[in-house]
């Protein structure tokens, strides 16, 4: 039996390190910067994304990725009648994953699956790189389905902001709105929940004071984690915040692997710089 082939959007946050080791294609979402389109990842990166924003004093929007823009990417792969496992951010947030569906059915393509991973950023790639790892044995499309529906609900995905501006313009959290009155010295916890950003804990003080806290907060929780690996996911933060949360981590010796990726294009173009967060799986 021919091995499935695993496809991924661009907000799965894996870097091309992992992408290559896994042999993960990426379909581009959808960025807007004023009057300019361009792909996530391919055509703008997320440092000059900051840039824009600081010169307009606005910021990017995101879409799904072109009907065109899809077929073009999954026709390649429908050639050789493999099955297919197409994982997408979650459609609470986005049109992607139907988009995909659009352009299998308009292909005429039975064997795509795709899966509503109900998350964003590296809580989509945990789930990826978990499916890859199973077509890399020789499982079949089912068994990685079936696998996937007894873990999705447990992947846990949370990050700290470092501003609200973000969020609150790109209207995927909508109840960052409320904190607003506060001063900008709030930053808040935003957990996925369901598919869906809400505000968890609330924070104050320097990001780096504030990072180290909400990864003291969550060490109870890591005891309780598939030990497989964690990700360390953040959107531009100094080098040594990201080596003090790495470390601490590492110092639970809890987690057989800990990956360190940097958040794509769109969803920094929502949670804005020195945003960072850790996302694994819970047993």
């Amino acid at each position: 039996m021919d091995k499935v082939i695993i496809l991924a959007d661009s907000t799965c946050d894996l870097s091309h390190d992992l992408l290559k080791a896994y042999n993960i294609s990426v379909l581009p979402l959808m960025i807007t910067m004023g009057e300019v389109t361009k792909k996530d990842g391919i055509e703008v990166t997320p440092d000059e994304l900051y840039l824009w924003s600081d010169k307009t004093e606005q910021t990017p929007k995101t879409a799904a990725p072109t009907i065109g823009d899809a077929i073009a990417f999954l026709e390649p792969f429908t050639k050789k009648d493999n099955d297919i496992i197409f994982f997408g951010i979650s459609e609470s947030m986005s049109a992607t994953c139907n988009v995909m569906r659009l352009a299998a059915d308009n292909l005429g393509f039975e064997k795509l699956h795709v899966v509503d991973s109900k998350n964003l950023s590296t809580g989509i790639g945990l789930q990826i790189l978990r499916a890859a790892e199973m077509a890399n044995k020789g499982l079949g499309a089912q068994e990685i389905l079936k696998d996937n529906s007894e873990i999705n609900n447990k992947v846990r995905a949370s990050f700290v902001v470092d501003t609200l501006t973000y969020l609150h313009r790109g209207g995927r959290c909508s109840t960052v709105a409320k904190l607003l009155a506060n001063t900008l010295k709030l930053k808040p916890e935003i957990v996925v929940v369901d598919g869906k950003m809400v505000v968890g804990k609330k924070y104050r003080g320097n990001i780096k004071s504030v990072i180290l806290k909400y990864i003291q907060d969550r060490s109870e929780q890591f005891k309780n984690a598939d030990a497989d690996r964690i990700f360390i996911t953040h959107s531009g933060c100094d080098a040594e915040v990201i080596d003090s949360v790495r470390k601490y981590i590492e110092d639970l010796n809890i987690f057989k692997e800990i990956l360190i990726t940097r958040a794509g294009g769109v969803i920094s173009s929502h949670c804005g710089p020195n945003t960072l967060g850790v996302l694994y799986i819970s047993q």
